[in-house]
């Protein structure tokens, strides 16, 4: 018990003073990159042991001898990369030679990496990092083909894992210690100053008296919640707590209110301006600046959150909910008097500073000052004490993202290393031939494999390393082919297939058959595919397509939460709906559609690249579409659907989100209308009879 407070206050008094170090050298402190992210993991590395201890009693207490080996693990990592970081120039000097005590922590860092990520996350990232290593060192050189590697010295396998560009301390850690961190802090300062509460409340006055009141309530409040959370899993957790019983209560059938509340949380990921630390790592990677990914989010996660509201709305008619359900929902307008300041406007003021281009590190340290200040003018004022301990809570927040997303570096170390990830972009492009949709799949399904095991923002950094090549060649390639189809080939690009095949000067010289520039397109060689795609697109357009190739994984990448057999927020909703966790697994899955229907207009359709009004198009037909698919799924649109009726529907839906063809889009819109005169017409009879 002794131990416990004492852990306590420890956790308080290092966390608020790591989360302050944070502070100065991401507003006004200047540190090298790598002391920056060496001082990072040394910090989180001496909570980590602390939260996550190596045994419990019966009491879930930890024994004397356990307590006392954490504590040590703790300092062994936090000296051995403060000490190897200070060693760096001596290392160089020597000619890139390690001595002996240079060795032993070093050695010591890799494995206080293992075992603490081992502790936060499970297994899988430390045999992926065990793997990685004895690939460079052993087992590469005994394979054949593409994937064999001549083995490297332990000397140099040592070093480029502490101080190479993509190693422990390298580009992931980096936007760990920067842009993640600053933001999970924020997140704390919100919900001390009761911005949880605020959601909730705000999320009954907006949602609570509509059809289906208490489902919109969670998928509002979810969606809402995802500015604060940096983690679905919380998400589920704080606001599930509150939502599931709320969705019983009012009618809804118990699985189903845990399955909407785990596919809303979910979203909670994708919802601007704040979307996990997987949207960071994709500005770093694609060097995108981060206000152009969130700008292009906000359509697709409406389009998400729209597709968890549709279930809501019509499982609510199906089971007679309605908003009446909820009791005192409060006004909005006393909603926002009461405690919207503290979280409106700092977040207001996050997003403003993110367009005008301050960095992403500088707004949210901004934003948390606006957080404190505007808390003043509510009943939730936080002094002094509040700050410290919202400090903490930041830094508690963030251990195991700052432990998993350094240690995760060794594997993306190896990666970069190896060229594997090109190997990897070659096979999907050999496997998939030209279909961006085979493509798709193969990444789906490599994503819900590695979810199982790992968080979402390891899964994103791990496939997308992987597979985005691969996936923004295919889409490249596509628009490509659609300029020779449009015979707008322009004639450098056309000199290019000289090489390779002369009769096809003049053949570019007019529009094609899809079939005949694809069949043309396969003759080119690698190296001159590249060359022709920066010819024929413009800049903008390869950037988008870039984008489009990441979201598209980093949405995929989602699907672990609420696809079984392991699905995790699922099984938390479970927990809290009191169900069976496969049962509400699987209706969490079928609610959370659009994890997969929306990224396949990403790579598709423009609605991340292209002009405000074809955005705007593809959002309209796409929204209505959802509608469809929604009622075709869920069997139910004022009354029990045929099975003629949904397969109907569902081709309605799917016509009007098929990219291309306005006269598809349209055809898919009549459809749908039709089917819903007429369902209507029948179903008014027996709607007043009821009544």
């Amino acid at each position: 018990m002794e131990n416990n407070r004492w852990t306590e206050k420890a956790l308080l008094i290092i966390g608020a003073g790591i989360a302050l170090v944070h502070i100065y050298f991401n507003t006004i402190g200047i540190l090298p990159g790598l002391w920056r992210n060496a001082i990072h993991f040394a910090g989180f590395a001496l909570m980590c042991p602390l939260i996550y201890p190596l045994a419990v009693n019966e009491k879930n207490h930890a024994g004397p001898v356990f307590f006392w080996l954490d504590i040590l693990l703790g300092v062994l990592a936090a000296v051995a990369a403060v000490y190897m970081v200070s060693m760096e120039d001596a290392i160089y000097e020597r000619g890139v030679r390690m001595i002996l005590p240079e060795w032993i922590f070093g050695v010591i860092l890799i494995l206080a990496a293992i075992e603490l990520t081992r502790r936060t996350t499970g297994w899988i990232i430390p045999v992926l990092i065990i793997l990685s290593l004895s690939y460079v060192g052993w087992w590469g050189e005994l394979l054949d083909g593409v994937f064999e590697f001549k083995r490297m010295s332990p000397e140099t396998i040592l070093f480029r894992s502490v101080y190479g560009d993509d190693g422990i301390f390298g580009n992931i850690a980096s936007i760990s210690s920067t842009f993640v961190f600053m933001f999970i802090l924020f997140g704390a300062f919100l919900l001390k100053s009761g911005a949880g509460d605020f959601v909730i409340d705000l999320a009954r006055s907006v949602a609570g008296r509509l059809p289906g009141g208490p489902g919109l309530v969670g998928v509002f409040a979810s969606g809402l919640t995802g500015t604060i959370s940096g983690s679905a899993i919380a998400n589920t957790a704080s606001t599930g707590v509150i939502t599931i019983p709320l969705m019983k209560k009012a009618g809804f059938p118990p699985k189903f209110a845990g399955g909407v509340e785990a596919a809303a949380s979910t979203g909670g990921q994708i919802m601007p301006p704040i979307m996990g630390a997987g949207a960071f790592v994709m500005a770093s990677y694609t060097q995108i600046p981060y206000p152009t990914i969130i700008a292009v989010s906000i359509l697709p996660a409406i389009l998400y959150f729209s597709t968890v509201a549709f279930f809501v709305m019509l499982e609510a008619s199906r089971s007679g909910v309605t908003g009446r359900n909820v009791q005192d929902a409060p006004k909005t307008i006393a909603v926002l008097r009461r405690g919207g300041l503290p979280f409106l406007v700092p977040i207001a003021i996050l997003i403003g500073m993110l367009i005008a281009g301050f960095t992403p590190s500088y707004a949210a340290a901004v934003s948390i000052a606006a957080v404190v200040i505007f808390s003043w003018f509510t009943p939730n004022k936080i002094g002094l004490k509040g700050i410290i301990e919202a400090l903490a809570l930041g830094a508690k927040n963030m251990v195991m993202t700052a432990i998993l997303l350094c240690a995760v570096g060794l594997v993306v170390n190896v990666i970069a290393t190896t060229g594997v990830g090109n190997t990897f972009s070659l096979m999907i492009n050999n496997w998939a031939g030209d279909s961006l949709m085979i493509a798709f799949i193969l990444i789906a399904l490599a994503s819900l494999i590695l979810g199982m095991g790992l968080p979402v923002t390891a899964s994103y950094i791990v496939l997308g390393t992987l597979s985005a090549p691969a996936l923004y060649n295919l889409i490249v390639d596509d628009q490509i082919i659609r300029v020779m189809m449009d015979g707008g080939f322009p004639e450098s690009a056309r000199a290019v297939f000289m090489i390779i095949q002369p009769e096809a000067m003049e053949v570019l010289n007019r529009p094609m058959a899809e079939t005949a520039a694809k069949e043309l397109m396969a003759l080119l060689p690698l190296e001159l595919k590249a060359s022709i795609r920066e010819m024929v697109l413009p800049s903008p357009v390869l950037t988008y397509a870039l984008l489009s190739a990441h979201m598209t994984i980093f949405w995929l990448s989602q699907d672990s939460n609420v696809t079984p057999p392991v699905c995790l927020c699922g099984f938390t909703a479970a927990a809290i709906a009191k169900t069976p966790p496969m049962a509400t697994g699987l209706a969490s899955w079928k609610i959370a559609k659009g994890l997969y229907i929306v990224p396949l207009l990403f790579i598709y359709t423009e609605i991340i690249g292209g002009s405000l009004a074809d955005k705007l198009e593809i959002f309209g037909f796409a929204m209505v579409g959802l509608f469809s698919l929604a009622c075709g799924l869920q069997g139910y649109m004022l009354s029990n659907l045929s099975v003629v009726t949904r397969i109907l529907l569902m081709a309605a839906g799917t016509a009007m989100l098929w990219p291309g063809l306005i006269t598809v889009h349209l055809a898919g819109l009549v459809l749908f209308v039709l089917i819903l005169a007429g369902h209507r017409m029948v179903s008014a009879p027996g709607t007043a009879a009821e009544k």
